[in-house]
């Protein structure tokens, strides 16, 4: 026998219905009709069976089928105090069993009904009118019991709903949440490793020509100092993003035009550059700008790790309706073989390139080309509207 776990609440609905099947019992008692003659012991009898009917609705939960198949057989054959808990027991199985189980117990609910309505004429007035006032009593808890069904099965669904759009909300939150970390982690990759990379090649330098000139030594610490202070600063904003958030990043962002102080910048730490390009005229949209001056800055990064002392060629042409191409590329290191830039941090920095240029709506591609490594990109710049451009000016 399987137990039945009651609350407190379920206790209070189980007595409050027997409490009405035992009250709606005793209010139609004196309009069940009795037939004449009648021994009254019989009648005594019958109000008996009504009150074990009305007790046997706190066992509804655990056989609620047999219960009310018992209660509406024992309803039309051997009492008429029956009806309130026979009520209670078909609310019982439309409420809370399959429609297959509730439409067995209707049918045996009204099995009776076709007999009855084939009788109907020969049936005295208060007989009539008890008998179809029972059946409309069923028919009337059989409809409760279902619509009750409907609606707590339309809650569970508005419930599961509710769960699902709030475990989807904390989804796109956390998606959210990993897109600006992974993009605060890219900025920090193309500011500081720039910036770095600058501090080791200079210190580098210091390292090994120890018996350079005093002009020399100091222009060479005056650009480790510099530099140094320019990553602290970089540094600083960064985490001042991480602090703040996304939201509140007031940063200016590089744009294309600022590719003559990157490549000044590498020169001067001993780069031999050759920059063709920025294109005169309009300049791109900031986006595609701020990718393309991410992604030589991180072809510059890696050319001074993986090919020090080679030459690089950066090459930046395009213009409105065409598309923004840029190309870098760089020699192997004198008497190193060509590095396919995959050393040491593997390659995490191309692969953000490609991702931003992706974001952008472009494409980048990079590897090992005849003469060294090649970084080339294509990012879209849409045509200048005459009438912004026209307000532009």
């Amino acid at each position: 026998m399987r137990r039945i776990h009651r609350t407190r609440r379920d206790w209070a609905a189980d007595l409050g219905l027997m409490l009405f099947a035992a009250c709606f019992a005793a209010a139609s008692s004196d309009s069940i009709p009795i037939e004449a003659g009648l021994d009254p012991l019989w009648r005594t009898v019958d109000q008996v069976i009504g009150g074990l009917g009305c007790a046997t609705v706190l066992l509804r939960r655990r056989w609620p089928v047999a219960l009310a198949v018992a209660l509406l057989l024992a309803g039309g054959e051997a009492s008429h105090y029956l009806t309130g808990p026979a009520m209670v027991a078909v609310f019982t199985v439309a409420a809370t069993r399959p429609w297959r189980a509730t439409a067995w117990v209707a049918a045996v609910a009204f099995v009776p009904l076709p007999a009855f309505l084939w009788q109907l004429p020969e049936v005295s007035g208060d007989r009539k009118s008890s008998a179809l006032t029972y059946f409309a009593l069923i028919a009337g808890a059989i409809g409760w019991g279902l619509f009750r069904r409907s609606r707590q099965q339309l809650i569970a669904s508005l419930r599961e709903r509710a769960e699902l759009a709030e475990a989807d909300a904390e989804s796109r939150a956390e998606r959210a949440r990993r897109e600006a970390r992974e993009e605060i982690a890219r900025e920090m990759h193309d500011v500081l490793g720039h910036r770095l990379t600058l501090l080791s090649v200079h210190a580098g330098a210091l390292e090994f020509h120890t018996s350079a000139p005093r002009e020399e030594i100091g222009k060479a610490a005056g650009v480790i100092r510099e530099s140094a202070r320019l990553a602290l600063r970089d540094l600083r904003e960064v985490i001042g993003v991480l602090r703040a958030g996304p939201a509140e990043d007031e940063r200016p962002q590089p744009e294309l035009a600022d590719l003559a102080r990157l490549v000044a910048e590498a020169r001067a730490a001993g780069g031999r550059i050759e920059l063709t390009g920025p294109p005169d005229g309009p300049a791109p949209p900031p986006m595609v700008g701020r990718t393309a001056y991410r992604i030589v800055q991180e072809a510059l990064t890696n050319a001074r790790k993986h090919a020090p002392g080679a030459p690089v060629t950066v090459r930046v042409a395009g213009g409105p309706a065409e598309r923004l191409t840029v190309e870098v590329r760089n020699a192997p290191a004198p008497g190193a073989a060509a590095d396919t830039g995959g050393g040491e941090g593997g390659g995490q920095g191309l692969i953000g390139l490609a991702e931003r240029a992706r974001l952008a709506g472009g494409e980048l591609s990079a590897g090992p080309a005849h003469d060294g490594f090649r970084v080339r990109a294509w990012l879209p710049w849409p045509a200048v509207d005459p009438v912004s451009a026209a307000g532009q000016g």
